[in-house]
């Protein structure tokens, strides 16, 4: 379905571009909004910006776009230098979060309405129009609703028909702004598997942006980690969150523990623990132990690394959770344990051992 849609397209080598960032800085008012990165995405992938309100992932998915102006630094797309060229020069094609669809056109003249716009000279003949558009149409599976307005239809329908229209004019890069921002928690699942299938089949190099974290992990082949304008991690989804590269990182996705201590000598020291650092070279001088809720365990006495007591126990589908009071640590320990059946589930008030199974030690900053 794709392939032959693909085949007929003008620009079919267009989908597969690398997209490379060479020092690119934004400032607004006086403000950074990004310092000097350097991103390279390969043709093909599927890449989310993740991180926080203000961190400038939205910032830099305009500039990969061109409606903002780059301060310093280049942008380059499949070689060439695109850096000053407008959204329309790079053949970009964009979705905004809130779909930004034409209320009173139909769906099938707002897929078309691309297409309609290009200079006479480069507008395809009707025919071909109404094919590449009920093509792209079956692709995102709202044939059905061709002649309905956008008011017509629901929040996810109206996300496949901007994803469509942006399909429409053969893009080189697919740029999507929070695209499931704002629909409810049961469709942002169910379109975001749908918009994975459909990468899969179409190839095209595609960059959203997301502050949703398992979105990221979910649905992407690279996450890009963004705190305060920079890059902070950029790797595999699988890497991101197993081995984070900095405090921030392990803090921001998923659930982590934190105790805070010292490095001596190649230890760790907080509450009683001592435990050993990965990088025997890591400076003395305080520091803060990062722990998965899941990388916690009840432990023996002869196994003890963190004495603590037991502050509550949660139970909720076939997982219990521990929250544990450690000396001297101003936040609790939180501890997943599999199963409900367990024949030792702690009591709140009692002191329980816990093992650390796997951390991360990082420098405070």
């Amino acid at each position: 379905m794709a392939k032959a849609w693909r085949a007929r397209s003008a620009v079919t080598e267009g989908t597969h571009v690398e997209i490379l960032v060479e020092g690119i800085s934004k400032q607004f008012d006086g403000v950074a909004a990004l310092t000097p990165i350097d991103l390279a995405i390969p043709s093909g992938q599927l890449v989310a910006l993740l991180g926080p309100s203000g961190s400038g992932k939205t910032t830099l998915l305009r500039l990969i776009a061109g409606l903002l102006p780059v301060d310093a630094g280049r942008i380059v797309f499949g070689g060439k230098d695109a850096t000053r060229l407008s959204l329309r020069e790079r053949q970009v094609g964009f979705v905004f979060q809130h779909y930004a669809l034409f209320p009173h056109m139909s769906v099938f003249e707002n897929v078309a309405f691309g297409l309609r716009s290009r200079p006479r000279a480069k507008r395809p003949k009707e025919a071909e129009l109404v094919t590449r558009v009920d093509t792209l149409l079956k692709l995102v599976q709202m044939t059905d609703f061709r002649d309905r307005l956008p008011g017509q239809l629901s929040g996810g329908q109206r996300q496949r028909v901007a994803l469509a229209r942006a399909m429409a004019i053969d893009p080189t890069v697919l740029l999507l702004d929070e695209p499931f921002g704002a629909l409810d928690a049961k469709v942002r699942i169910e379109l975001r598997r749908w918009l994975r299938r459909l990468h899969d089949e179409t190839g095209f190099t595609t960059i959203f942006v997301t502050h949703d974290q398992e979105e990221a992990l979910e649905l992407a082949d690279r996450v890009v980690v963004m705190n305060k304008g920079r890059i902070e991690q950029d790797d595999t989804p699988d890497r991101v969150y197993a081995r984070p590269a900095s405090a921030f990182v392990f803090d921001f996705l998923g659930r982590s523990n934190q105790l805070a201590g010292e490095v001596r000598d190649g230890l760790f020291h907080a509450s009683g623990l001592v435990a050993p650092l990965a990088a025997s070279n890591t400076a003395n001088g305080p520091a803060t132990l990062f722990v998965r809720p899941h990388d916690m365990r009840l432990a023996s006495n002869g196994d003890c690394q963190v004495h603590a007591r037991v502050e509550a126990v949660h139970r909720l589908a076939g997982r219990i959770t521990v929250d544990a009071s450690v000396e001297a640590q101003p936040r609790p320990m939180l501890m997943d344990i599999a199963g409900t059946d367990l024949p030792n589930v702690p009591e709140r008030g009692e002191m329980v051992c816990l093992g650390l199974n796997n951390y991360q030690v990082f420098a405070n900053a």
